[in-house]
């Protein structure tokens, strides 16, 4: 093995950034940017078709289909500090606006589209 100080200190700075925001990045640093739940099986269909557009739009989401109780995937998206994550129901899919609630217990409700350039601003706006 070939030792690279500059690795060093890359992986030094990494454990200070992760220790100091106490792994709750922001929106465009975190891996996953967004987790869709739907909330039963019924909404699964639109869950993933939502999640495809969020893919297209380049934003890291992932999708939690229904394998474990809804409650749970609420709670495992709080504890993994999941930046946001929108959960869909019967409401979300009559009215089609979704329900976008952030780590920090913020909630902002807007169509598709609106949350779409809203994602998209807030990873361009790159602030802590």
């Amino acid at each position: 093995m070939i030792h690279a100080a500059i690795m060093g200190s890359i992986e030094r700075f990494t454990a200070v950034l992760i220790e100091h925001l106490a792994g709750n990045f922001p929106l465009w640093l975190a891996p996953i940017q967004l987790r869709v739940l739907p909330i039963a099986e019924a909404h699964q269909k639109y869950a993933k078709e939502l999640f495809d557009k969020l893919a297209q739009s380049q934003i890291r989401a992932e999708f939690r289909d229904t394998g474990e109780s809804f409650g749970k995937r609420v709670r495992a998206s709080k504890v993994d500090k999941v930046p946001y994550f929108i959960c869909i129901g019967d409401k979300e899919i009559e009215t089609g606006i979704l329900r976008l609630e952030a780590h920090d217990g913020t909630v902002i409700e807007k169509n598709i589209d609106d949350t779409l350039a809203f994602l998209t601003e807030k990873i361009k706006e790159r602030s802590l």
